[in-house]
């Protein structure tokens, strides 16, 4: 058993079942390689502050360097060791003695483990925005393939109104680009420097904060010490962005389920991104869209844990507090594995161009256009509500669409129908008209993904 870095004032050691539930290096040693240059970073202020002498500080920083390089090949220098800090520590006491005991000085595990994690979340950070960064360039690729291939739109999942396909899949480009934003705020808030906070009152050895800082890659200094060690803020914004992100992929994942199915057959996906049946041969599950819109449930839940066990927590760090790395670490993995097979599986989306047709031939798309029409010559837009719900209702007891309907059948509900009614009643006009800022005409979507182009170019360049 490593020695405790605090057993000094107790006679008996923890029982089996207390470190069974209170160790965590086995979740924290994530954080290994961040602690290392957290160690360093304060061993540089140690010398500046004559707490090291020169030799001191190169015999510890070398010591370091070495565990660094040693933790990449393996964590087999982990033993029985509390957390990753200890086990640290320790490390470097067994190589430089009385040294190792000296690292510790003016600092606690309290602000060491939250400049760690802030440090971590900094790299989560970019690294989800370059996996987002890579699901809008594939989306924008499938929008440009796709562009000018009219699409049943939905609401209430009823057919609503024609739009184009590229229109249904730049929706989704903006979601992720909402997304995007929220981890450049989140590495904001994380990209400040909590260490010489110490356990929670500052540290009396007067150390260079902003060198460490600097040193670190720290933006900013927090600056209440108090604040710096109960704040799991930059946590919570990381889940939260997380947790909408997922929610977006759930939402696309169960559209591309829904169209998958033979049932409409809008689409396909490759047999890559899906399964068989051990009892149905005929099968081919959307497997993996499932278990992404199911893994959000799990992102979302973590988000609501972290803010329970944060909710009743008075000042200032309590070992409540121990519970926020399992939950960050696993909602990273989850959202960036399923931002990478979200993105590899939609670059194997096939549309079914005939299937589509058939589905824009239900359900009486084209019936508010016939209501926009009949605004056109004059008739109030509640009146020519009714007009055409009546209209509808005639279409559908003759068994067709209401652009099915003849001049004749059209002009018995309104006198303001004309010759050219079949002209504003076909798919194509109906895109055409939407000719807004935002809407679905083509020229629109056009410029929708020409600014898609440049927004994925400047978010890979940083800008």
């Amino acid at each position: 058993m490593s020695k405790k870095l605090w057993g000094g004032r107790f006679k008996k050691g923890l029982a089996e079942s207390a470190i069974k539930l209170s160790f965590s290096v086995d979740i924290d040693k994530r954080l290994v390689q961040y602690d290392i240059k957290v160690n360093r970073a304060h061993a540089k202020a140690l010398l500046a502050a004559g707490i090291f002498s020169k030799p001191e500080f190169t015999k510890v920083d070398k010591c370091l360097d070495v565990l660094s390089k040693k933790f990449e090949k393996s964590d087999d220098l982990i033993a029985d060791d509390e957390d990753i800090h200890s086990c640290i520590e320790r490390l470097v006491t067994e190589v430089c003695g009385d040294l190792g005991k000296k690292l510790h000085t003016g600092k606690s595990r309290n602000d060491q483990v939250i400049t760690d994690t802030r440090l971590f979340v900094k790299d989560e950070c970019v690294r989800v925005k370059k996996n987002i960064n890579a699901l809008q360039k594939a989306l924008v690729q499938l929008a440009e393939k796709h562009h000018g291939l009219i699409f049943p739109g939905f609401t209430h999942f009823q057919p609503a109104l024609p739009i184009l396909f590229s229109h249904h899949i730049l929706a989704y480009f903006e979601k992720f680009k909402r997304d995007f934003r929220r981890f450049e705020t989140t590495f904001e808030t994380s990209d400040v420097c909590a260490l010489g906070a110490g356990a929670m009152a500052g540290n009396n050895y007067g150390l260079d904060r902003e060198g460490v800082a600097k040193k670190l890659g720290f933006s900013s200094l927090t600056l209440n010490s108090m604040d710096a060690v109960s704040d799991r803020d930059f946590i919570l914004e990381f889940l939260s962005a997380a947790s909408f992100c997922m929610t977006h992929l759930s939402r696309f994942c169960e559209e591309i389920i829904v169209w998958n199915s033979p049932i409409l057959g809008f689409i396909s996906l490759g047999d890559d991104f899906t399964t068989g049946s051990s009892i149905m041969p005929q099968k081919k599950n959307p497997d993996m869209a499932e278990l992404i819109r199911g893994k959000s449930g799990r992102v979302m839940g973590h988000l609501v844990s972290l803010q329970t066990i944060l909710k009743g927590l008075p000042l200032t760090y309590n070992r409540d507090l121990q519970e926020d790395k399992e939950l960050l670490f696993d909602t990273t993995d989850t959202l960036n594995d399923s931002l990478e097979c979200f993105t590899d599986m939609i670059k194997t989306l096939k549309v079914n161009k005939v299937a589509v047709a058939v589905a824009l031939r239900q359900g009486h798309l084209l019936a508010t256009d016939f209501a926009d029409y009949l605004v056109g010559k004059g008739v109030p837009f509640r009146d020519s509500h009714e007009i055409t719900g009546k209209a509808v209702m005639f279409a559908i007891e003759k068994g067709c669409q209401i652009d099915e309907l003849t001049l004749q059948d059209l002009q018995q509900f309104s006198k303001k129908v004309e010759q050219d009614v079949h002209e504003a009643l076909c798919l194509e006009s109906s895109v055409k008209a939407k000719n807004i800022i935002g809407g679905t005409n083509q020229s629109q979507v056009a410029k929708q993904i020409k600014q898609a182009k440049a927004w994925t170019l400047r978010a890979t360049k940083g800008k």
